[in-house]
Order: C-alpha cells, then sequence, then structure tokens
C-alpha cells in the first residue's frame, strides 16, 4: 500500500509587487492552515516523507503544518519540481518516490493538486482549495506502479468553521 496525501498551500497574498514563486501567506491563510493542521493527527499514516514545493507561499503552509503535526522541520523534502500546476508533472515527481517510502504528505499548487486527485482518487472534488487536505491510498507496492485509488479523507478549511 502507498499513502498520497496532498496538501494545497494555504491562502496567499497578491498584495506586494512580487513573483508568483515568492508570494508569502496572507493571515486568513496562516490561520487556515493551523485549523487544518491541528485536525488531521488521526488520518494521518503512522510514518510518512513532507515534500513540499520550494515556492514561499508552499514552504510555509508546509512548516506551519510541520510544526502542528510534531514533524521536525529539518526533515521536509524541499523540491523544485513541485512548483507545478501541471498535474503530469506532479504526478511524475510522485512516481518518482523512493519506494521504501510507504507514505507522503506533499505540499504544492493547484491545478496541479485539484486535477491529480482526480484523475486518481475515487471521488470528484471540483476544487482542492487553499489548506485543502485529500488523503489517498493505491492498492500498489511500488510508486511508479499508482494508478486509480480510494479517497479517504477530504478536509477543507471551510468545513472546519
Amino acid at each position: 500500500m502507498k499513502n498520497l496525501i496532498l496538501i494545497r498551500h494555504a491562502k496567499s497574498s497578491w498584495e506586494a509587487p512580487l513573483k508568483d514563486f515568492d508570494r508569502p501567506l496572507m493571515k486568513r491563510g496562516i490561520l487556515d492552515a493551523h485549523d487544518v493542521s491541528v485536525t488531521i493527527s488521526k488520518y494521518l499514516p503512522k510514518t510518512y516523507i513532507i515534500w513540499s514545493s520550494t515556492a514561499a507561499r508552499a514552504s510555509e503552509t508546509a512548516l506551519i503544518f510541520a510544526q502542528n503535526i510534531s514533524y521536525p522541520i529539518e526533515s521536509i523534502i524541499y523540491k523544485d519540481d513541485l512548483y507545478t500546476f501541471d498535474d503530469r508533472q506532479l504526478e511524475k515527481v510522485i512516481k518518482s518516490c523512493d519506494n521504501s517510502f510507504e507514505s507522503v504528505i506533499l505540499f504544492g499548487h493547484n491545478e496541479a493538486i485539484t486535477n491529480f486527485v482526480n484523475k486518481f482518487g475515487d471521488v470528484f472534488i471540483e476544487n482542492v482549495p487553499t489548506s485543502g487536505f485529500v488523503s489517498l491510498q493505491f492498492d500498489a507496492k511500488s510508486w511508479d506502479d499508482i494508478s486509480k485509488g480510494k479517497t479517504n479523507k477530504v478536509i477543507f478549511p471551510k468545513d472546519l468553521k
């Protein structure tokens, strides 16, 4: 079995004249990330690795989640190729995961996340919102062999209000 948790970065700010890659989280995003991250503990596998896009908003979201689920922040693996909006690129990165890892928590971006969960999960999700959490399970021994899986849990910030 392979377990994949996809988390879309928290709400980011458009206020400063920055490149898309450098946009930070806004206050609402920080609050939503805290709300979701303190709720997910019972839905996490026993062991896992965390991968994050190197974009500011994704890495800041990963840090908030890591702190709230007691994951060592120095163990977060930052990957430039997770800064993508293309589900085919996201799939390629996920399928490259070392098979010694059964579970991955991944922080990334839309449209890639929504399209990926709809292609690989068994529940249609119109849009994974910022700070959205989607847990998928695959009956596969190898990450490269993942195909249609089961959507185990979906948690969106609006569900916690």
